[in-house]
This record gives structure tokens, C-alpha cells and sequence, in this order.
């Protein structure tokens, strides 16, 4: 049985359909369909079945599929089989909230590739939830993210990541004419920058206006964090962010904390794995960074 066969029935499953595979291994479409076709015969099992349009796993197909990780993770523990990290070629899949992976993650990727060089290292940026669902599933090998999803009860192995201040940020304009987010009932012509609507941290100011009735002019949603900053900076309105994400804004003046009833909010960011995956060497390699940043940061060290 040809290991490729493998490798792109589980990448059709991550992936869910064959074109998306066929995009992601870079193979034409009748080039999974015939590894597919080889494996099902091999196996002399129907593993997907057409229903309209899509092609949706069968049972046998959804019986395989713990059978296929078990092999994967085989072929995984052979790759790093000697331990040595400098000789290592295995894949690491790793997703991350966009504000972690540009301003936690730099640091922590340059000293993996220094003791990886030979690794292939795959980030996603991605929405928290999203990091959960996928680790939960098993697509994702590592998630960096924010806790506060909603639980993910024992499926998840998580490392702590250290917790992180939110702040409510303006212009010194914008703060001069509107500095009262305390008084509730009240009507501020400015509008909130902030991304998308899974968005953690917008979840927590979005449900502080509703508590409050506070209502704001609108909302302009964007996927950049920089181009949050740069118009709250142009005095377009108003965000709330990590504190890390301003602080050099907060530190040259060009951004002013507002202050809030919400007291000192904090989000918890984890790095996490599924509970019964296997910890390859490149897998604690990069949990023992991601630790290793923490501890500096708290520490001064």
C-alpha cells in the first residue's frame, strides 16, 4: 500500500474535497481520484460516495480513519527517529491567532528554524475558535491561541502562554472629545475599528456596550492589526486590543488608553495539542519556546 494514498485520503478529509486536496498536494484532481480509487480497491471498500455534487465519506471511510493517523504518526516518529533535531525533516502544522503570530511568535519561529534547520514548519493565521475546532479534529499538529472559546474540555493538552491586559485605545483627539465610556445610555458618534466578529477581544468590548447600552456610531471591520492601529491613530476611532499590540504607540503618545468599567481584563493564551496526539521532537521544540518567551517575559530575564 502506497503511503501517498494515505497521506491524500487524510488530506481530502482536512482539507473536504478532492479539489482542495488536489490544491494542497499540488496534484491535477483525476490524480486523487485515481490514488483514491487505488486505495479503496487495495482495501475493497467504498470510502466515498457522491451525493449531488460532493463526495462524502462513507462508513468505512470514517472507520479508516483512526487506522490512517496511526500510520501517519508512525511515519512522523520515523522521520525524527534519531532525536536530533539539526537532522530532523519532519512537518510541523502550527495556527495561530493574528495578533500572537505577529507579535509573540516572531522570536519563537527564528530559534526553531536555528535548531530545526531540515524542519518544514507550516503556519496558519487563524481565528481562535477555528485553532480549537481544527486541533479538536485533529488537523492542526500545535494551536497558539486564546483560551476563552467557549471550553474545549479534556481534548485539549494546553501549555500556558501567559495572560495579556486589554485595553480600550484612541487618539489624544479622539480621547479629548470622547473620554466617558463609563456613564451607560449613552449615544458616541465615533465608530469601533476592531477585525472579524469571532474576534475574542471584540466579543468582550461588544458585550461591555450592550451591558452598558452604549451605543456607537458603527463598526469598521478589518483583518489587519497594523491597519487598526494606523486609523485609530488618524483619529477615526476607536479599538480594543491586547495591550501588547499599542504598547509602542501607548509609549510614543500617539495612542491613549480610555478607560472603562471592564476593571483590568485579561486573555489567557495557551498553547495547545490533542490529548492523543503523539509529541513529536519538533512538537516539544516549539512548546518549550513558546514556555521559554514566557518565562522571559514575566521574569525581565
Amino acid at each position: 500500500m502506497d503511503l501517498k494514498y494515505l497521506n491524500t485520503f487524510r488530506t481530502i478529509i482536512e482539507e473536504g474535497s478532492f479539489s482542495k486536496a488536489a490544491d494542497k498536494l499540488n496534484y491535477t484532481q483525476s490524480t486523487i481520484t485515481f490514488q483514491i480509487g487505488q486505495l479503496e480497491q487495495e482495501l475493497s471498500a467504498c470510502l466515498f460516495e457522491k451525493i449531488g455534487r460532493r463526495m462524502v465519506l462513507t462508513k468505512a471511510g470514517e472507520h479508516l480513519i483512526p487506522y490512517v493517523d496511526e500510520v501517519l504518526d508512525s511515519v512522523k516518529k520515523l522521520h525524527c527517529f534519531e532525536q536530533d533535531l539539526e537532522a530532523c525533516r519532519g512537518e510541523l502544522l502550527v495556527g495561530v491567532g493574528e495578533t500572537l503570530l505577529c507579535y509573540k511568535l516572531p522570536s519563537i519561529l527564528k530559534e526553531f528554524h536555528r535548531q530545526a534547520p531540515k524542519a518544514r514548519l507550516f503556519i496558519r493565521s487563524m481565528n481562535c475558535y477555528d485553532i480549537r475546532d481544527e486541533l479538536l479534529k485533529g488537523t492542526l499538529d500545535l494551536g497558539v491561541f486564546y483560551e476563552t472559546v467557549g471550553g474545549f474540555g479534556t481534548g485539549l493538552c494546553t501549555r500556558s502562554m501567559g495572560e495579556y491586559p486589554v485595553v480600550l485605545v484612541a487618539s489624544p483627539q479622539v480621547k479629548k472629545s470622547h473620554p466617558d465610556f463609563l456613564t451607560p445610555d449613552q449615544e458616541i458618534p465615533v465608530p469601533f475599528i476592531i477585525n472579524e466578529p469571532n474576534c475574542i477581544f471584540r466579543q468582550m468590548f461588544e458585550s461591555y456596550l450592550r451591558e452598558k447600552s452604549i451605543r456607537l456610531d458603527h463598526t469598521i471591520e478589518l483583518w489587519s492589526i497594523p491597519t487598526i492601529k494606523n486609523l485609530v491613530k488618524s483619529d477615526v476611532g476607536i479599538s480594543f486590543l491586547p495591550e501588547f499590540t499599542v504598547r509602542e504607540e501607548l509609549e510614543q503618545g500617539e495612542l491613549e488608553i480610555v478607560r472603562t468599567d471592564l476593571g483590568r481584563p485579561v486573555l489567557s493564551a495557551v498553547c495547545a495539542y490533542h490529548r492523543n496526539k503523539w509529541v513529536s521532537p519538533l512538537m516539544r521544540l516549539f512548546m518549550d519556546l513558546c514556555e521559554e518567551v514566557n518565562y522571559h517575559e514575566r521574569t525581565g530575564d
